[in-house]
């Protein structure tokens, strides 16, 4: 008896046979090659069923998203709408002869506007004095729009993304003439000329008509012709996705440092030490000037970032 239980215990820890508590040996007796294919094909099924409950999961999920979305979307367009409306009808009737023609903002604006910002040109003086963040925030939509357009268009950086990107510029002139020679020699004319002008009126935007909003698009347009021109390849020799990035971004530190500082000691009645020079001088107008060069360089950068993304998918 003990010599039986003995070798099935052997048995057992071999693994030939298991013990069992009715007395009998369950071997383990050894799978047909057509049984083993009937299993592999049965755990295949089993497993592909699976991914494919798994997958219809997932786009069930992704349409009750997309429906959400699409509802959150309709609603808050909707309730902004309604709020503009309600407001809309609390303003006076057009033509009203009881509507104030102008009130005491305004008259500050045209009687202390040269003497508090030192600019001629009131306009200037008030979006870049008066309304600063104003303007900050519309560079900064601009910013945003940008990076947005960026990470929606962009191309991947795999190799075979690499090397469609310059199969792309290889065949750029199927989008441009890229080697048209009057294109070319007409460019190379009016490029400079343009780019004078735009920061011509960039940097008189305080003393007259113009400004960073305009004097960038001037640049901006220029850049464009240039990279219509001569393509991306002639174009990144002086300005590419770094560029822009930077330029931008340095722009806007500037702008909010400088008009943060300027606002902090206006409001506690500080002297801020920032010169208006003598109005009508092209150095006056205390940080009017360089907001203004900020301003220019963002709308130029945004512009070219914008032509560019949607051209080929990267800056």
């Amino acid at each position: 008896m003990s010599k039986n239980l003995s070798e099935k215990f052997n048995k057992w820890l071999n693994g030939e046979a298991a013990p069992d508590i009715t007395g009998y040996e369950v071997s383990h007796a050894p799978v047909s090659g057509e049984k083993k294919k009937r299993y592999i094909a049965k755990s295949d099924a089993i497993k592909e069923h699976a991914k494919h409950e798994a997958s219809e999961r997932r786009d069930l999920q992704l349409k009750r998203f997309r429906m959400l979305c699409t509802a959150v979307s309709v609603v808050a367009c909707v309730s902004l709408l309604a709020v503009l409306l309600y407001t809309i009808s609390f303003l006076p009737p057009v033509g009203d002869p009881n509507d104030p023609a102008n009130n005491e903002v305004t008259e500050r604006y045209i009687e202390k506007g040269l003497e508090e910002t030192g600019a001629v040109n009131i306009v200037a003086g008030m979006i870049l004095d008066y309304r600063a963040f104003d303007t900050f925030g519309e560079s900064c939509v601009l910013f945003i729009a940008s990076c947005c357009v960026f990470i929606m268009l962009k191309t991947g950086d795999s190799e075979e993304e690499k090397k469609r990107r310059l199969r792309e510029i290889e065949r750029d002139h199927r989008f441009e003439p890229r080697k048209d020679t009057i294109l070319r020699n007409i460019t190379r004319v009016l490029f400079p000329i343009i780019m004078i002008f735009g920061i011509y009126v960039v940097l008189n935007g305080h003393i007259s008509p113009g400004g960073g909003f305009s004097g960038g698009a001037v640049m901006g347009a220029g850049l464009i012709l240039y990279l219509s021109a001569f393509g991306y390849q002639e174009t990144h020799r002086f300005i590419n996705e770094k560029t822009v990035k930077w330029t931008t971004f340095v722009a806007l530190t500037f702008y909010c440092l400088a008009k943060s500082y300027s606002f902090f000691t206006g409001a506690n009645h500080l002297e801020s030490g920032i010169p208006k020079g003598t109005p009508g001088a092209i150095l006056s107008s205390g940080l009017i000037l360089p907001l203004n060069i900020c301003v220019g360089l963002i709308v130029a950068c945004t512009m070219y970032a914008f032509y560019s993304l949607f051209r080929k998918g990267s800056v």
